[in-house]
């Protein structure tokens, strides 16, 4: 079995433990070919190996924004042909891509070649198809990945950035700060909360409203800190759950609650369900898998579908 495994050195497992990729090096050398991509070049070059090689299982190591690279790098050089099966392997501050497809999350160094092992010794496997985003901005970019975000979504990553990033913790005390805010007026949660002026366009209809506290399209049930905004995520492959909502500051503080039970938000100028493809105009930034990008415009559809591995 034909297999290589990509690895971000400045992913948080990596980056502060820089043994593990040592580790993940001398163990799966007997069984892959390991990339270390620190760039986007160096990404390019792997994926054009994995496919000169025809390898047939290809192992991610990193968190989500490295999921997201690796699978948009794949996607590109496979221009519309089947991929090869992928491990998914934590390695970030939050691996929220991850956490929800893998029953055993585990540090790469020790997931990959325990998998890539059992794979190369014959044992069984399971396989899964698994949905994806394809997203293509006005800067001519075009990525596959697993959750869209906009407006307040932006402007949260802004902030958590702005203060040095990190995981779930700080990600939770923003959180917290937020929605406590949204019932007393707090800056951070107007700032946050506050609707976003842009144009949205579901399946081809317009959508009455010129603005939005959020936006938000996954194929994963669970956003991470158990925010199940995209609670219909996975219904149907080609049809990702977009959830857009117009409510305001304190209207959104109160059905937090909502989110966290997996329940629809209670906005009847929003919208919420099902859609093949969805266009932004006026986004100025989003999110995709952790990463803040800019860009005006912005369309999502679904993308190809991957095939998990997993040793049983």
């Amino acid at each position: 079995m034909r297999s290589h495994v990509i690895a971000n050195p400045r992913a948080g497992r990596f980056a502060s433990s820089p043994a593990a990729l040592d580790r993940l090096r001398s163990e799966c050398g007997a069984h892959a070919t390991v990339h270390v991509t620190g760039t986007l070049e160096e990404l390019r070059r792997a994926v054009g190996r994995v496919r000169e090689e025809r390898a047939e299982v290809v192992a991610l190591c990193g968190g989500d924004g490295t999921h997201m690279a690796c699978v948009s790098a794949l996607s590109q050089e496979y221009a519309g042909q089947p991929l090869p099966a992928i491990v998914l392997a934590t390695g970030g501050h939050a691996n929220t891509v991850a956490r929800n497809w893998c029953a055993k999350p585990e540090p790469p160094e020790v997931h990959v070649p325990r998998v890539l092992g059992a794979l190369h010794g014959g044992a069984r496997f399971t396989q899964r198809r698994r949905p994806t985003l394809r997203v293509t901005d006005s800067t001519g970019t075009t990525r596959v990945g697993f959750i869209f975000g906009a407006g307040l979504v932006a402007a949260f990553f802004e902030e958590f950035y702005a203060r040095g990033g990190g995981g779930y913790v700080e990600a939770g005390r923003m959180v917290a700060r937020i929605l406590g805010g949204s019932f007393v007026g707090g800056r951070l949660a107007k700032r946050v909360l506050t609707p976003v002026p842009m144009r949205l366009t579901i399946d081809g209809n317009a959508h009455p409203s010129g603005a939005f506290t959020l936006v938000a399209s996954s194929v994963l049930r669970n956003l991470g800190m158990h925010l199940m905004v995209t609670h219909r995520a996975g219904e149907d492959p080609r049809r990702p759950h977009l959830v857009a909502s117009t409510l305001d500051v304190r209207e959104s503080g109160r059905q937090f609650w909502r989110i966290l039970a997996g329940r629809g938000l209670l906005d009847p100028r929003g919208h919420d369900g099902l859609a093949s493809r969805f266009a932004l105009q006026g986004t100025g930034a989003y999110v995709l898998d952790g990463d803040l990008l800019r860009a005006q415009d912005v369309t999502v559809e679904a993308g190809p579908e991957l095939e998990l591995v997993e040793a049983t």
